[in-house]
């Protein structure tokens, strides 16, 4: 079912196919999106002038992670792979097991992150009591303590938001982070406004400003929801068997679907050891500080920034489709599965090569703009944040296109493939991290993550073409496409280093500035024009100008 432009919902499931459609799908997410990032860099750059580069900076950070990564693999993640695909398709045939469902997939969650919260917060109480006292570790373990209720209201939130994109209503859960930024901006101000003073209660504040926003986005996600799901019936309905194949399939998608999650808990924890620990490990000086953790945080924030406007917002469009398409009849030479993966593919392409290039470009901008000034990063953690952010920047497309392929593969109902090769993955991670840190410290983990993410793409699509396809993952159409999305990318890459050494030394906050600026307007612009002087039919689809089937 879809919503027509008045908000109504059509009774035409084809409509949900057209690229006119997806194209403005893509757009309502990307451009929400857009401005929920926006106001997430605005956050940012507050925060980081509260907290900088120092121990407070990275126990909030960690306590921050805590939450988001659940609510990454239960509610947009693991829980979403698993039930949406069967939500969507009751929800054509049978909608009242659909609400039964989602009503019971809802309090199961409840319950399961309700009691993680209460045995985690008391874990971290008996911590704080039984070890040695320290200033640093016991802020980072109460941070941790008093961000734990976030945990369950933004992993409800957000499977209602997931059950909003089954309905064609893409708008609602794009927007809800904008509540978690202005309430984190709101309470982050009020720093400032009280003539600064010591960081630590404001970080207490800060938590308890992300778990008021944890309500309020239950709240929104719910009124939302309300006239396209309404509750269940009062007879009762009978889900236990779909409630059974949703739960067996949702173990598995942890893995699967979280690497990258997996990944970044990983970061976390191998960047806490200094606060958490101690500064050496089996009598030799750790390579990382009390400072890495801050610096990986802030420097993630920025190359998911293109992740999450561009690259999440298609796999997010797509899903849905994709479980449709895989539900249809395919054959070799009519595989609509093929087919929309295809034009998943090319628009996360379309959209992730250039971002990769011109992060990488812009780096050092980037981090002297955002981060810097004031009393933000120190000049050491800034040029550490850089060559973090080079690391991560190179991989957009992969980490994008991995969205893609696993959405793939649990849209046909195979949980397993992608467990064994992400679970695998995570190992190449760990081992990668472990030995880079010594070379390149906090870089070393971003390379890490990098290489891990681009194998693992490629390794999904190899497997998800010889496995579940019938059809061409890439036909003549997509070759070409590429090779001109590739073409565009490098002739955007020279313009842009042109750019760069014309502009010369930047000597102060306002020249890194205005260079950002530019070269992010210069970029976009040669590479939008190079799409249409090459006739690259993405450009047409994200300006909802095609018409066709996705």
């Amino acid at each position: 079912m879809a919503a027509d432009s008045g908000g109504a919902v059509s009774d035409r499931p084809e409509t949900r196919d057209s690229a006119d459609t997806t194209g403005r799908d893509v757009r309502t997410v990307s451009g929400l999106t857009l401005a929920s990032r926006l106001l997430g860099l605005v956050r940012d750059l507050i925060t980081v002038r509260v907290f900088g580069d120092t121990a407070i900076g990275s126990a909030f950070a960690a306590a921050f992670a805590i939450p988001n990564l659940f609510r990454r693999l239960f509610g947009e993640g693991a829980l979403s792979a698993a039930f949406l695909p069967t939500y969507t398709q009751l929800s054509e045939s049978e909608p009242s097991k659909a609400r039964a469902l989602a009503s019971k997939t809802v309090r199961w969650l409840v319950m399961v992150t309700g009691v993680l919260t209460l045995l985690g917060a008391g874990a971290m109480v008996a911590l704080i009591a039984t070890l040695p006292p320290d200033p640093d570790r016991t802020l980072s373990l109460g941070l941790i303590a008093a961000m734990l209720p976030f945990m369950p209201l933004i992993c409800t939130a957000a499977i209602l938001g997931g059950m909003l994109q089954a309905h064609g209503r893409f708008g609602p859960w794009a927007a809800a982070p904008i509540i978690l930024n202005l309430c984190l901006i709101g309470t982050a101000a009020g720093y400032f406004l009280t003539g600064r003073g010591d960081a630590e209660p404001w970080a207490y504040a800060l938590a308890g400003a992300a778990v008021l926003s944890g309500v309020l986005q239950v709240l929104w996600s719910l009124a939302a929801l309300r006239p396209y799901a309404p509750p269940p019936a009062s007879l009762p309905v009978d889900v236990r068997g779909e409630s059974r194949d949703l739960f067996a399939r949702f173990l598995p998608a942890v893995i699967g679907l979280g690497t990258l999650q997996i990944n970044a808990l990983i970061d976390t924890l191998i960047a806490m050891w200094p606060v958490w620990v101690g500064s050496t490990v089996l009598g030799y000086d750790y390579p990382l500080d009390e400072a890495s953790n801050a610096i990986l945080f802030y420097t993630q924030r920025l190359y998911q920034f293109p992740l999450g406007v561009f690259g999440i917002a298609v796999a997010t469009v797509a899903f849905p489709q994709l479980s449709r398409a895989a539900a249809r009849d395919r054959t070799a030479d009519n595989d609509p599965l093929a087919d929309t993966l295809r034009k998943g593919l090319r628009l996360s392409l379309f959209i992730g090569l250039p971002a990769s290039a011109g992060l990488f470009l812009v780096a050092d901008d980037l981090v002297r703009t955002v981060l810097t000034g004031g009393d933000g990063f120190s000049e050491d953690g800034a040029a550490r944040s850089v060559a973090a952010l080079k690391g991560y920047a190179v991989a957009v497309w992969a980490y994008s296109l991995n969205h893609v392929f696993v959405r793939a593969f649990y849209a046909v109902g195979d949980t397993v493939t992608p467990v064994r090769i992400a679970a695998f993955f995570v190992g190449v991670n760990l081992a990668l991290n472990l030995t880079l840190i010594w070379f390149f410290r906090e870089a070393g983990m971003a390379w890490a993550t990098a290489a891990s993410a681009v194998l693992q793409t490629v390794t999904l699509a190899f497997v998800l073409r010889s496995k579940q396809l019938r059809g061409r993952l890439a036909d003549r159409d997509t070759v070409k496409a590429v090779g001109r999305m590739a073409l565009a990318t490098a002739v955007m890459v020279v313009a842009l280093s042109v750019l760069d050494t014309a502009f010369g030394t930047r000597a102060d906050w306002g020249r890194h500035a205005a260079a950002l600026g530019v070269l992010t307007v210069g970029g976009a612009g040669v590479f939008t024009a190079l799409a249409a002087r090459l006739e690259i039919p993405e450009l047409k689809t994200l300006m909802g100008s095609v018409r066709g089937k996705l």
